[in-house]
């Protein structure tokens, strides 16, 4: 199967095409800092955005992987876990998304994002999405287009936190177009869409 082609993103970075089972690998270990990530994972947009806020775009490198024709040589050559998102970085690999905004956080230059970010987030008592428990873009789509819930209805906490981090360029870089979010959903899911459900989402 060919390389996947990248969602498209409302920034201005041009994202790589996701790589996929026939696609050959980057030449690792050559010194290049790289970032392994998908797309859609919110536990990968956690890694993407902190190199997006410290300004890193030009220093850690993007590499897409397709986790629904994920390459063989990703697993058996990069991180063995084959997971991600993972980074790339003075010859070692290392993984987990929280573990990697520290590790961004304190290896490379650009603002500095911890405790400040805590100390932030801890303000929205509704429970946020990097640190929290869900994907704002995905679970907001999820439950506005498949569960017919708006996710934000009597969380007005909530409903400022994603105004306000819609106005970080960080952020919004790493968004994906709704829509092909939707579809993917629904492909994961093999979701249809749903009636009128009085069904709660988890609490936040």
């Amino acid at each position: 199967m060919a390389a996947a082609a990248a969602p498209r993103s409302s920034g201005k970075e041009a994202l790589p095409a996701a790589l996929g089972s026939a696609s050959e690998p980057p030449r690792l270990f050559d010194g290049t800092t790289r970032l392994y990530i998908c797309y859609f994972c919110p536990f990968a947009q956690r890694a993407w955005i902190t190199r997006n806020f410290k300004g890193l775009q030009d220093k850690i490198e993007l590499v897409g992987i397709d986790l629904q024709d994920k390459p063989a040589w990703y697993k058996e050559k990069v991180y063995e876990q084959g997971t991600v998102p993972s980074l790339e970085h003075n010859g070692k690999i290392m993984g987990e998304s929280l573990d990697l905004i520290k590790y961004i956080d304190s290896h490379f230059e650009g603002p500095a994002l911890l405790p400040e970010i805590e100390a932030a987030l801890s303000k929205f008592g509704d429970g946020p999405f990097f640190l929290g428990q869900f994907s704002l873009d995905v679970s907001k789509i999820y439950y506005s287009h498949i569960r017919k819930y708006e996710i934000t209805n009597g969380r007005p906490n909530l409903e400022k936190f994603i105004e306000e981090i819609n106005r970080i360029e960080a952020y919004t870089q790493t968004k994906n177009d709704p829509l092909y979010l939707l579809d993917l959903a629904k492909t994961h899911l093999k979701a249809r869409p749903l009636p009128e459900t009085n069904a709660q989402p988890p609490q936040l």
